[in-house]
């Protein structure tokens, strides 16, 4: 469906204005291409080190250099945005993905919908159950932040306040990734360790898919959906359709 906060000519569809915070990695340039697809009119933000990665994009969209967590950066980035979408980060010791979150939280304007993504180690409601697999990955993670390199604990911050603002806020949580052709919409459940998402695993191309897909999706408006691929197996026995 179309959204009701984007803006167009009254005789045709809405044209949403979007900002991809984080458009240089793997996930944002899939997002940004989605967005194109659906002719958005796009703004990407990305560390100036990585200007050279949106080339492709060139002339295509808006993109404003700097840090994802430095408010003045996100400030200009999403003024009159009606969406954003920003990928949580949890790289170093100086809260960068809580840093991202809040200036997000802080500038984005009144009512426009904030589509936020992670991993599934995150649980809002502590109902999830995690396999080993994923418990090993996380205690590496935390490990790996004594040298300075991640942060997932931030990442739990980010999230921790996403879900206490008053925004319309939606958090993806992404299963392991691979790349490889779309097969479309991946689908997803509330809690991890339910038998759909068995399988943990989701093409990259389509976490993006979800993830733009969710500006005009009211019905996650304050969800935290766990994806997996649709023909993935698990996706299969219980009912995705292909």
């Amino acid at each position: 469906m179309e959204s009701t906060v984007g803006r167009g000519a009254s005789d045709g569809p809405a044209k949403l204005k979007v900002c991809i915070v984080g458009a240089s990695g793997k996930l944002g340039q899939y997002m940004v291409q989605h967005a194109l697809d659906r002719g958005y009119e796009v703004t990407g933000v990305c560390r100036e080190a990585s200007l050279d990665k949106l080339k492709a994009f060139e002339g295509r969209i808006t993109v404003v250099p700097g840090a994802t967590n430095d408010h003045e950066v996100i400030r200009r980035a999403v003024e009159d945005c009606d969406g954003v979408l920003t990928v949580l980060v949890p790289i170093g010791t100086d809260n960068y993905a809580s840093g991202t979150a809040q200036a997000v939280l802080d500038h984005a304007r009144p009512g426009a919908r904030l589509v936020f993504s992670c991993g599934w180690h995150i649980t809002r409601d502590g109902h999830d159950r995690y396999p080993f697999k994923i418990k090993a990955l996380v205690l590496a993670g935390r490990l790996a932040k004594l040298a300075g390199r991640i942060d997932l604990d931030d990442q739990v911050e980010a999230c921790r306040r996403i879900f206490a603002s008053d925004t319309r806020w939606t958090v993806v949580r992404g299963s392991a990734l691979e790349e490889g052709n779309s097969q479309g919409l991946p689908v997803w459940s509330r809690h991890v360790g339910d038998a759909i998402l068995k399988s943990n695993l989701t093409r990259r191309v389509d976490f993006a898919l979800f993830m733009v897909e969710a500006l005009t999706n009211d019905t996650l408006v304050h969800e935290v959906p766990a994806i997996v691929g649709r023909q993935t197996r698990s996706a299969l026995a219980h009912g995705a359709v292909t």
